[in-house]
């Protein structure tokens, strides 16, 4: 759900991108100088405050503001609202850096980290996704106007302040921003949501096309609980303890959803439970989609995400989606990185996994993007900047930063990739007529893994990760191209329309379209795991490799409606078409474009019985068996369609 639901050391690892935002321990990246650079330590620079800020319905919010010593001048302020912590607490403890990074902290601005309300030392009851309420009385709160409600008192309290706002977040703070944006202050001139949790069911933290994503909002539901409030948060965490190291046997060995669910759900303050009990798009999911309300937007937004983001990667294309069509006169601009969840702000960018980008994105971002962005909308600095620019979107497989007119870039003309006989694709739609199938049995007992690696969370590198492993599964279908003689490069949405029948009454269809590197490939990379001292590194070749560029499930009795599903008539064929989240790739010369297709991805993805039924009341005797069939075939004819770019010179 909403955060960082990495792999954290097993569950360490599964929250280090949360603690880049909740502790703003952000590495340090070169930064374009604009006001004259202040050296000092934050301690040294800034003068903290703490203040509990008053809302309109009484309740008050704690807040930091880091003021900069140098009261020659006037600094535009910079804030965060936060459900994780603010710490540290006390006037006299400074984080690291108080910015997005420190080039943030050189520049001079008055930083404001809140902690939102019923979160740590804010009053209130914290409610998850906060509905926005379009139409307000006098005393109605939302996260709109606790914002609203903050930057107001700000502007009247703090001194030496130009007038100007400007707000920022990953994950679940970018969910904040976005709501910020919405009949905004006039005083917030520049947002940034990064990851931004939006539409929570549709493709987000919680559902993709109706199945639930087990293993990330289960990590995460260990440690995220509803709080008394105020309080501090623990000085020592406790990591929950999954008694493995394998997510894989400790999911498979508690079977059901409800074994699952039960795990956490004796804790009266678990939030867990609501994200299986409502399993189908509800008003519990609907009034909380917030990219419904981005109308009237006056903030320039510079929405950021991640090609590779385990939790948020459809979270940003929405957001700008939305202002795009909600706001079109907001200058709103699309920036998409080859990283996974917030790794932009504290990483260099060159690598995920065993895949090479290159070049330090992480760095140009910071340094080319981030920074001037909210140096011109709130200081006035010329220079680099997001001006008139639609997006910034990096074109993985060439490792190339682009900046089409507009996303996805109007250029790209829609194509079919066809399967085909003998496990092969081609653009050439089949002529033959009748009725061709390839078939597999899907048992739940043996499902088929998300990832080679063992983990009980979500390895950060897994939407990279290579697909060998699953490609020599009986359960597995595969086909591929002959290798392509020159480059391929798609861009936008992938759309699957599969003609499928299952002996089931319902049942999953994962999709998976990879990148298959040359078998004689001789580029050679270090893993990204550190060695031992004075081990000499183990090389990974990237021959064979088979990369994943994207996948997704879809739950085939909502192939009608998320909000009625439908028993699948069994052994009968019915039509899936779903979209899957945009991507930029270039398939290069020599590789080969493959897709898989198969009926579960644990424990990425919750089990499918395979029965028509609300999951969360199957018990171990209703999961069976299921014979799945993929039809290729005259008016049966499977294919996902693509947006394709023009071939250089046409």
């Amino acid at each position: 759900m909403p955060s960082a639901k990495t792999n954290m050391n097993n569950l360490s690892k599964l929250i280090a991108p949360l603690f880049l935002v909740l502790c703003f321990t952000l590495q340090q990246a070169a930064a374009q100088p604009t006001a004259p650079l202040v050296e000092a330590s934050p301690k040294e620079a800034y003068t903290k405050y703490e203040y509990r800020i008053p809302m309109r319905d009484g309740k008050r919010l704690f807040t930091s503001v880091f003021v900069p010593k140098d009261g020659a001048k006037s600094y535009p302020f910079l804030m965060t609202r936060t459900p994780y912590n603010i710490a540290p607490y006390g006037v006299d403890e400074y984080p690291k850096h108080l910015g997005p990074n420190a080039d943030f902290d050189k520049a001079g601005y008055i930083f404001v980290n809140q902690d939102v309300r019923g979160r740590h030392m804010s009053e209130g009851v914290f409610v998850e996704m906060t509905p926005h309420k379009a139409n307000k009385s006098a005393t109605d709160v939302d996260e709109s106007t606790d914002t609203y409600d903050t930057v107001e008192w700000l502007l009247k309290n703090v001194p030496n302040n130009n007038s100007r706002v400007g707000i920022w977040g990953i994950s679940y703070p970018g969910f904040f921003v976005s709501a910020s944006i919405i009949d905004g202050h006039p005083a917030i001139k520049a947002a940034s949501p990064q990851a931004p949790v939006t539409d929570l069911y549709m493709g987000d933290d919680s559902y993709h096309n109706g199945a639930f994503m087990l293993a990330a909002n289960y990590g995460f539901y260990t440690f995220f609980k509803q709080q008394a409030a105020p309080m501090l948060p623990a000085k020592t965490p406790v990591p929950f303890d999954f008694g493995t190291k394998d997510g894989y046997a400790y999911f498979l060995k508690l079977g059901t959803l409800a074994n699952i669910t039960a795990t956490l759900a004796s804790d009266a303050k678990s939030l867990f439970p609501d994200q299986v009990k409502h399993d189908t798009y509800d008003a519990y999911w609907q009034t909380r989609n917030i990219a419904a309300h981005l109308k009237g937007v006056k903030a320039a937004v510079l929405t950021v995400g991640g090609w590779f983001d385990a939790e948020d990667v459809q979270g940003p294309l929405s957001t700008y989606a939305a202002i795009k069509k909600l706001s079109p006169t907001a200058s709103n601009t699309l920036v998409m990185g080859p990283w996974a969840h917030g790794r932009w702000n504290g990483e260099d960018g060159a690598q995920l996994g065993h895949v090479q980008f290159r070049q330090k994105t992480g760095e140009h971002f910071r340094k080319n993007i981030l920074l001037p962005f909210f140096e011109k909308h709130l200081k006035d600095v010329a220079g680099k900047s997001t001006a008139n620019i639609a997006a910034h979107v990096f074109e993985t497989g060439t490792n190339i930063w682009r900046t089409p007119g507009a996303w996805p870039p109007a250029e790209a003309s829609r194509k079919r990739l066809y399967l085909d006989g003998s496990g092969s694709l081609t653009w050439i739609a089949p002529t033959a007529t009748g009725s061709s199938f390839d078939s597999y049995v899907s048992d739940p007992t043996k499902p088929v893994p998300f990832t080679s690696a063992i983990a009980t969370g979500v390895p950060a590198d897994y939407m990279v990760g290579d697909q060998r492993f699953a490609a020599t599964r009986p359960d597995v279908l595969v086909y591929k191209t002959e290798t392509l003689e020159e480059d391929v490069t798609i861009a936008g949405s992938i759309s699957p329309l599969l003609f499928v029948s299952s002996s089931g009454t319902d049942s999953d269809f994962v999709v998976k379209l990879i990148d298959v590197y040359p078998d004689e490939l001789r580029d050679e990379t270090a893993p990204p795991a550190v060695p031992a001292k004075d081990v000499q590194p183990a090389r990974f070749v990237m021959a064979g490799y088979q990369q994943l560029v994207r996948g997704e499930p879809f739950r085939a009795k909502f192939r009608n409606s998320f909000i009625t599903p439908e028993p699948l008539p069994p052994n009968e064929v019915v039509k899936l078409k779903f979209d899957m989240p945009d991507v930029y790739h270039t398939f290069r010369r020599g590789h080969k474009i493959m897709v898989q297709i198969q009926s579960s991805w644990f424990p990425l993805v919750d089990l499918n019985p395979q029965k028509f039924m609300r999951i969360l009341d199957a018990k171990a005797t209703d999961f069976q068996s299921a014979t799945q069939r993929v039809y290729r075939q005259g008016a049966q004819a499977s294919y996902l369609e693509m947006g394709v770019m023009p071939k250089i010179g046409q």
